[in-house]
């Protein structure tokens, strides 16, 4: 059994490289020591990251439905972990990427509402970078908290394009922002947000830089370019999901025509990164952020996104930098998410004195090849919705307690906690102490959304944060990009539950639409004490888009359309905490507006 080998060899058949790895019984995580590289300049790190692309995504990963050559370029030249683990959803496993600590630690308890923001006191890999003079920039999909100090220009990236949200309304032409401030995005999304990536390294060529792009793609709605769609539109499947009959096949061919895409755009950055000669001296991390979005081909494991089995967490990871991790390596250890942080700094030399313990650990060892340091098995623990499962190197006992040889029976079909009942027992005790230790108070987290920060004094407050009372309600059931609509009566309204920092005067903007036949609707916005109001004196009616560059139905998202700023106050606000309230005083026609977001800017502190 593996445990119980000293030492074992393993070779890479793709370029006859040998490695060697160590074992040892479970002791426990311990946090990363830091080493001084050999070089005088340190590393620039250069992270790439999918969003609901499988394990079985990949051409080198053995799918035969799609090629992802680019992507393949990095497992062949650089090492592939074999099983790496991340969690069900999203937002979770970013928190956990960029703190090395497992999400409910953090206060990661879903994908919406606040619920998806990382709290203030956890620290992130980009502000470890940072502070060790590395320039920093993000670009894509955050999903960690949208208002200030949530937002990734307040932990740790110096640049930051894309979307805060989980999910989005359009990928064609979206409307992203820039550093806190609105931006029209160029084209499709992927494109675009590798170019501002080539942007910032280009710019940042002459010092050491972290890259952080997460893509948002394969996540619906599933758009993609044409050029990459013809190639999948109505291609033959040659491999199929466990559950053939749940299948979508035009679903699973546009999710594959999005992976090829954003490989494709992978293969720019890379190639531009050797063009400025940064190729030996950069360190390339793939991974994705969860399972397939939807029943297609993943080597037969079981569980898709949103599940704790091995399909739902397991995906693709490859690192590269040559000269320093062997090309075509297969490490079979298990890995995950949490060792993102401590693994990279460890590489580059960068100090992490973290005020809190790290879960991860640095995987410098199975990366170098050190025989003289130890590697003992561990637990990874997958979490969400109250459901757990954990995964040894040769185990996973799932949420419902049934035990898994994952070595024999990888696709979970058969139950052996009867016949190992110590190993089910002592996985089924550490899964109850984490539950204790981890997710104690995690569902008690109070937190209002904040406004009014001097370092950024413009607060974003989508309709994804607020709560629609009487009859108005969401244009999609999905929070993530939704807006209000349906507002037919001056009885309902709109709150937002904030916190204000600072106690000052503030201007107000509302962005609405309003049919021609509806101008004149009288609203008021109100914090505690303070009140405002303004007319909707103007139309302004566009039309829906998105649909246009549906491949399927969507299911969740909403569609999107453009909104126009009425600007309301000023209010002067007192510092704490209330609601901040949205209602109507008239409503001439047959709606008072449809409501996408308001924006407080504080113009003077008292």
């Amino acid at each position: 059994m593996i445990n119980n080998v000293r030492f074992q060899w393993w070779r890479s058949l793709r370029c006859g490289v040998i490695g060697v790895f160590i074992f040892f019984p479970m002791v426990g995580n311990t946090a990363p020591a830091t080493f001084q590289p050999l070089e005088k300049s340190r590393p620039n790190i250069l992270i790439f990251l999918a969003d609901d692309q499988g394990w079985g995504d990949l051409s080198c990963h053995g799918n035969k439905n799609l090629a992802t050559p680019q992507i393949d370029t990095l497992a062949r030249d650089g090492a592939r972990f074999d099983r790496f683990y991340v969690c069900p959803v999203c937002s979770p496993t970013r928190a956990e990427f960029l703190t090395g600590r497992y999400h409910p630690r953090g206060g990661v308890s879903g994908v919406s509402t606040g619920q998806e923001r990382l709290n203030l006191d956890e620290q992130t890999i980009a502000q470890f970078f940072k502070a060790a003079g590395y320039a920093t920039g993000a670009f894509g999909k955050w999903h960690n908290g949208t208002q200030w100090p949530y937002h990734p220009n307040a932990r740790g990236f110096d640049e930051y394009y894309g979307f805060c949200s989980g999910h989005w309304g359009t990928y064609f032409d979206p409307p992203l922002e820039h550093n806190g401030r609105p931006a029209q995005g160029r084209g499709y999304i992927t494109d675009d947000l590798a170019n501002h990536a080539i942007e910032f390294i280009e710019k940042h060529k002459a010092r050491p830089f972290l890259c952080y792009v997460p893509f948002n793609v394969p996540h619906s709605p599933m758009q993609v370019p044409d050029n990459f769609w013809a190639q999948y539109a109505g291609r033959e499947l040659k491999l199929r999901g466990t559950k053939a009959a749940a299948e979508d096949l035009e679903h699973t061919r546009a999710a594959l025509a999005m992976c090829a895409c954003m490989d494709a755009n992978i293969g720019r950055v890379l190639k531009r990164v050797e063009e400025l000669g940064l190729r030996d001296n950069t360190i390339v991390v793939y991974f994705s952020d969860n399972g397939p979005n939807g029943q297609r081909w993943n080597d037969g494991m079981k569980g898709t996104k949103g599940s704790t089995d091995e399909g739902g967490v397991r995906v693709p990871f490859l690192i590269r930098w040559p000269g320093h991790i062997a090309a075509g390596v297969h490490i079979p250890q298990i890995a995950g998410a949490i060792d993102l942080l401590p693994t990279l700094a460890d590489l580059a030399g960068v100090p992490v004195q973290s005020r809190k313990p790290l879960d991860g650990r640095s995987l410098k060892p199975l990366l170098r090849h050190d025989l003289d340091a130890e590697w003992p098995d561990r637990m990874i623990f997958s979490h969400w919705a109250g459901k757990v499962s954990v995964r040894t190197q040769k185990y996973r006992l799932d949420n419902d307690g049934k035990l898994f040889d994952m070595q024999n029976d990888p696709g979970q079909k058969q139950d052996i906690a009867a016949a190992q009942p110590a190993e089910a027992a002592r996985l089924r005790a550490a899964v109850a102490q984490w539950r204790k230790e981890v997710l104690a108070g995690v569902k008690e987290t109070d937190r209002p959304f904040t406004v009014g920060y001097p370092d950024f004094p413009l607060t974003t407050l989508p309709a994804r944060d607020g709560v629609a009372h009487g009859d108005v309600e969401r244009s999609a059931h999905a929070p993530n990009c939704s807006y209000f609509t349906n507002w037919k009566s001056t009885a309902g309204f709109i709150t937002w539950d904030v916190a204000v920092e600072t106690p000052g005067r503030y201007t107000a903007e509302v962005y609405y639409t309003c049919a021609a036949a509806d101008v004149g609707a009288e609203v008021e916005l109100g914090l505690g004490e303070s009140r405002a109001t303004a007319k909707v004196t103007e139309a302004f009616n566009p039309p829906l888009r998105g649909a246009e560059h549906d491949r399927v139905p969507r299911k969740g998202e909403s569609y999107v359309k453009d909104f126009k700023p009425l600007r309301i106050g000023p209010l002067d606000l007192k510092q704490g905490r209330g609601l901040l309230t949205l209602h109507a005083l008239t409503k001439p026609g047959a709606q008072v507006m449809d409501v996408r977001q308001i924006v407080l800017t504080l113009e003077e502190k008292r």
